[in-house]
């Protein structure tokens, strides 16, 4: 996860892939990170095997999120995803994304909007003034109550404004599961 290699593809660069098997690519990385590559000859098992299925899911969520693999990897490990693999390796993917939304919540409980008015020294009746938004809004959006993602785009200008950040900064990449 620390390679070139996946620095690359987590950049959208999908010449990373073009015309690798995964064994292919694991064994590029393993070389890139200066690690001792297996001198066997590889063998392409073609089941889902749990170490399979981690890398797979885990490129999946990245698509899905727009996360970093290090973000991903800083909030759920590699390893407890790995541990997933018994109760979700059947599934729709869509279920195991829906877990990992809930592990990176557990993880990452404050909102990207708590943190920049935290970083701007602002309390919630401070900023609310200060951007003309209602104070239980601002405070909705930091408890999960509301999903920032499906505010009004002048709501948004108006807190992004105030805080002096971009709009995007904002948005939360995994939304919580909220009927807002």
């Amino acid at each position: 996860m620390t390679s070139e290699l996946s620095a690359r593809f987590e950049q959208g660069d999908c010449s990373v892939l073009v015309g690798l098997s995964g064994v292919e690519l694991a064994r590029a990385v393993l070389e890139q990170a200066g690690e001792v590559v297996p001198m066997q000859k590889p063998s392409y098992a073609y089941d889902r095997s749990p170490e399979y299925w981690t890398g797979w899911v885990l490129a999946y969520y990245q698509w899905l999120t727009s996360l970093r693999f290090s973000e991903i990897e800083q909030a759920v490990p590699i390893t407890e995803v790995r541990l997933l693999y018994t109760p979700y390796h059947e599934m729709d993917v869509r279920q195991f994304a829906d877990k990992m939304n809930e592990l990176y919540r557990a993880a990452k409980p404050e909102t990207n909007l708590k943190a920049l008015r935290a970083l701007a020294g602002l309390s919630q009746s401070e900023l609310a003034e200060q951007a003309d938004v209602p104070v239980r809004t601002i405070q909705q959006y930091e408890q999960w109550q509301k999903d920032i993602n499906k505010a009004q785009a002048e709501t948004l200008l108006r807190l992004a404004r105030t805080l002096n950040c971009n709009v995007e900064d904002l948005m939360e990449k995994v939304p919580p599961s909220i009927s807002a």
